[in-house]
């Protein structure tokens, strides 16, 4: 391969969308996990229901949800620079695929957790458990697999999230797609950009396959 751009770009660019896509996926798990089990537990059927806040938090969701992230990335610009002091650059694309990807993977959470078997839950009430017991030993304990599952999926958005946030000049394999690849013709640049990204997804989804089976004790 003797394009000079993929040598001197490419690696710096795929370095950018690791860093990017890891960030976002820490933050993602640290904050959609739990929305997720604050939807299910406040939900008809749930540990804590309250139809109120089942509302609120799962409007807010549908909304970011329903956004293209595109649209997402310029509304949240301001918020952007406050907390990261720029909007270039990796560490800005942070904030927006966070922001998108939080209420994406606390859906599947919620969706995950719903699935476990009510049964279990209701022999933790039954010897006295609490709700954060049933919640980490029964809930997140059964669902771990399911769990595993849908991060895997939320991380695979992610990639195809950070592919996008090039268009704003946030910098990895995006940016280098567009400003070279396609700006400039270069389709040896292109397809290179392409295959890094699918091997980015293969990864991901080969590495999620194989801990959600062996978490899955069934």
């Amino acid at each position: 391969m003797t394009n000079p751009v993929i040598q001197q770009k490419l690696p710096e660019a795929t370095l950018e969308t690791l860093q990017m896509v890891g960030v976002s996926a820490l933050l993602t798990a640290l904050l959609g996990l739990p929305l997720g089990l604050l939807l299910h537990a406040t939900s008809l059927g749930g540990l804590t229901p309250s139809r109120a806040v089942n509302a609120v938090v799962g409007f807010v969701a549908n909304v970011v949800r329903s956004l293209p992230f595109l649209i997402l990335m310029i509304a949240v610009i301001p918020l952007t620079r406050a907390l990261v002091g720029t909007t270039l650059q990796w560490k800005a694309a942070v904030v927006p695929l966070t922001i998108g990807a939080v209420p994406f993977f606390a859906r599947l959470v919620e969706t995950a957790v719903r699935d476990v078997n009510p049964g279990k839950v209701e022999a933790a009430r039954v010897i006295g458990a609490t709700r954060i017991g049933i919640t980490v030993q029964v809930h997140i304990r059964e669902a771990l697999p399911a769990l595993v599952s849908s991060f895997t999926v939320t991380v695979i958005a992610l990639v195809g999230y950070s592919a996008m946030a090039g268009v704003i000049g946030a910098g990895g394999i995006g940016a280098l797609a567009i400003s070279y690849g396609y700006q400039r013709f270069d389709n040896a640049v292109m397809a290179a950009c392409v295959v890094v990204l699918t091997v980015f997804v293969v990864v991901v989804q080969a590495l999620g396959d194989v801990i959600a089976r062996a978490l899955d004790h069934r």
